[in-house]
């Protein structure tokens, strides 16, 4: 297949190019930065620049496109959420994808799969309460962005597209991710269980998450909401003893809430909140794990 990617120098978009280059489809990439991509990606895909992504991408990029992978996005823990770091979440998410959508809506002949990214924040603060992709979604800032996002991707089914949304959890790797931050403080012995400790983590490794992007393009019977997640969530202190023990380093240290709270501000809820959700509709598609356990990914992800 021709697949056109958005976000594809980012850790998980870099992860989905090399999957679907190294699976033999031909890659599209629609950056702000050509030479960026090119140094992250190398020269296998074509690049088409797109600046202003309040404004519909150059149809040219679309050219014998088949499918659609949309992964933009602001990072959402980058920096404290003041109300212009919002709005930069926000617009380079919804308002973006909008202006995909209406490049695709001006095309004389359309992609016919779009696969968009979205995030597990849609369920809000859950506890231990089991999740799949049939249950209620929260009215935070999160779970908003989410909603409109989802809303955004499924504009495309009214152009005769097949959508899938991939719910993505907490993506751990190599050189990137949740681990890129934490593993500093973990490698001096100083790490340790978030706030209580008892909030779910619903993690998934960056090959995963990226493989599950590729399935979701590659897949006609794939359609819908997805959660893009490890079938085996873990709290914050279980994750926390498994990142000490694989680097074999204490990891008792905790990080209290109301610190927390005062340094990263309403973004704490990213680091408090828990949801433990479960991956039900790729498991029925036999979605194959490389790295399903936390042992398994953390190892692979810190040597």
């Amino acid at each position: 297949m021709k697949i056109l990617v958005t976000g594809a120098t980012g850790f998980v978009g870099q992860r989905v190019v090399k999957q679907l280059i190294e699976g033999g489809d031909e890659v599209v990439v629609l950056t702000r930065n050509i030479a960026k991509g090119a140094l992250h990606l190398g020269s296998k895909p074509r690049y088409f620049q797109w600046l202003d992504t309040t404004t519909p991408p150059p149809a040219e990029a679309f050219e014998g496109v088949e499918g659609v992978i949309n992964l933009m996005g602001e990072g959402i823990a980058d920096k404290r959420w003041d109300e212009a770091q919002k709005k930069k979440i926000y617009d380079s998410r919804i308002v973006a994808t909008n202006q995909l959508i209406e490049g695709i809506r001006a095309l004389p002949k359309k992609p016919k799969v779009f696969v968009s990214a979205s995030a597990i924040g849609v369920y809000g603060n859950r506890g231990s309460e089991d999740i799949n992709e049939q249950s209620s979604t929260a009215d935070d800032f999160l779970a908003r962005i989410c909603k409109d996002w989802e809303v955004a991707a499924f504009k495309a089914r009214e152009l005769g597209l097949r959508v899938a949304v991939v719910r993505t959890g907490v993506v751990i790797g190599k050189d990137g991710g949740a681990l890129k931050k934490m593993l500093p403080i973990f490698k001096l012995g100083a790490g340790g269980p978030v706030g209580s400790g008892k909030q779910y983590m619903s993690w998934i490794h960056v090959e995963d998450i990226a493989g599950m992007y590729v399935q979701a393009v590659r897949d006609t019977s794939v359609e819908g909401v997805l959660n893009g997640t490890s079938p085996y969530p873990a709290t914050s202190k279980e994750f926390a003893r498994q990142l000490g023990k694989t680097l074999g380093r204490p990891a008792f240290a905790p990080a209290p809430a109301f610190a927390l709270k005062l340094v990263f501000g309403e973004m704490s809820q990213v680091l408090l909140d828990g949801q433990k959700v479960l991956p039900v509709r790729f498991k029925e598609r036999k979605f194959r794990f490389r790295f399903p356990t936390l042992e398994m990914a953390l190892k692979e992800s810190t040597t």
